[in-house]
Parts: structure tokens; C-alpha cells; sequence
């Protein structure tokens, strides 16, 4: 489940679901739910931060139950419409009106890896867990929009390469040094300290969200292309 909690101008989002907090249909439309409640109560000073509970901040999709459909086509199916329904979570959070921070505390594997990387902000524990992209592993295809969010967030093409078509498991120190995330702290609740640590500092900006958004959109137009948000322009009321 995902719980919400409202500190000042912060929010702070926490998945605790099954011990490796992976996205089933039931947590995805949970998040999308939250996301849009979250987006219409914005303020400017509102921030997001997104963490989850244990040694996982998600350990990806819930192939588990994917797999308990019966059969190989079966399978693939329930994973497609999971895949499909994530879809428009990654355009809610482009789309969110606020600054948004990731905190991971544990593993983020697949759509986990996803999610993290989805925030203007990544933080990090380095005493545990790993980001890992495992389709190439698992002979899984990679979605479109999946694709469009790596090649705009992670620029250095060895390291794009070393994620996706390698499948490198990075620890929190390393994904520093490569550009994947902002910062790595000693364990989950410092990591999550920075966060609100950070999370203060820009809420103290009070940034109008509609600006704000409108501005990271177009950082990011390929991934709003196969999301289909396109940037408008800005009309200035000064």
C-alpha cells in the first residue's frame, strides 16, 4: 500500500507493500490515484518525496503474479497491461506541479529503477541495495516510454549502455560517480533525512508548480512525446 504524509509543504509518499515491494495492478492504480489527488492540492513550496519501506524501494513489477496466470502467453499479458497501466504513472509525476525527490532505501529493479529515476531528485543509501535493469536478463522487451525516460535522464552513452544492455547492478556510491542519482548517504533513514533536509530547501523557493512543470517538460521532450504531454508554451504575466 502506499501512505501519504503531509509534513508543512512536504509530502511524503512511502511504499510498503509486499516485503519487495513490487507493483502489482492494485499499487499501481493506488499510486496513479494518489498522484492525481496529490497534483490538484499542490501549492507553490509543495515537494514530493517518494520512498518505500524494508530492503526494497521496489523490486519491479509483480512478475510473481504475472507468472500465476496459467500460462506463458497468459503471463505475458497480465505483465503487458501492468506495463501499460505504469504508463500513465510516469506521465503523472513528469506532469506534478512540485519538485519531486526519490529516496531509496533498498533494491529498485525494473519499473522500481523506473520510478527513482522519474524524480527531478535521486537520493540514495549506499550500505544496501542496488539499481538494476534486468530485461536484458530476462529476455524481457523494453517499452517505449521506459526507454525514452533512460536515454533523457542518464546523458553519458557508456553508462546508458552499461544499464540497459548489460544489466550492471549499481550500488548507491557508484550510481554517484555515473550520474544516476544526486547523492549517497549510510543507510535508509539518512537517506531520507537528506531528502527532507532537501525537500525544505526548495520548498522555501515557493515556485509556482504550473511553471515548474512546464519548464521540466521541456527538459524532456522525447519522453513527453511517447508520453504524450507536449510542453505549451510559457506566457509570461509580468
Amino acid at each position: 500500500m502506499w501512505t501519504l504524509e503531509k509534513r508543512d509543504n512536504l509530502w511524503i509518499l512511502t511504499l510498503s507493500g509486499d516485503d519487495q515491494n513490487r507493483l502489482n495492478p492494485t499499487l499501481i492504480e493506488s499510486l496513479l490515484s494518489t498522484l492525481s489527488n496529490l497534483a490538484s492540492q499542490s501549492t507553490p513550496g509543495s515537494v514530493l518525496i517518494t520512498t518505500g519501506k524494508g530492503k526494497f524501494f521496489s523490486n519491479g513489477f509483480d512478475l510473481p503474479w504475472a507468472r500465476a496466470a496459467g500460462s506463458k502467453s497468459a503471463a505475458m499479458n497480465r505483465l503487458s497491461s501492468m506495463v501499460q497501466s505504469f504508463k500513465p504513472v510516469a506521465a503523472a509525476l513528469i506532469y506534478l506541479p512540485m519538485p519531486t525527490i526519490a529516496a531509496i532505501n533498498g533494491h529498485a529493479s525494473g519499473v522500481g529503477f523506473l520510478l527513482a529515476i522519474c524524480h527531478d531528485y535521486v537520493l540514495m543509501r549506499s550500505d544496501h541495495g542496488v539499481m538494476y535493469m534486468p530485461e536484458v536478463n530476462l529476455a524481457l522487451p523494453f517499452p517505449d516510454y521506459f526507454a525514452a525516460v533512460f536515454r533523457e535522464k542518464i546523458k553519458t552513452p557508456a553508462v546508458l549502455r552499461d544499464v540497459l544492455l548489460a544489466g550492471v547492478k549499481i550500488k548507491g556510491k557508484e550510481a554517484v560517480k555515473m550520474g544516476i542519482v544526486d547523492s549517497a548517504h549510510d543507510s535508509a533513514e539518512t537517506t531520507v533525512e537528506a531528502a527532507v533536509r532537501l525537500g525544505e530547501q526548495l520548498a522555501e523557493k515557493k515556485w509556482v508548480g504550473e511553471v515548474y512543470v512546464e519548464i521540466r517538460k521541456s527538459l524532456y521532450p522525447d519522453t513527453c512525446k511517447v508520453l504524450s504531454l507536449t510542453p505549451k508554451p510559457l506566457i509570461s504575466k509580468i
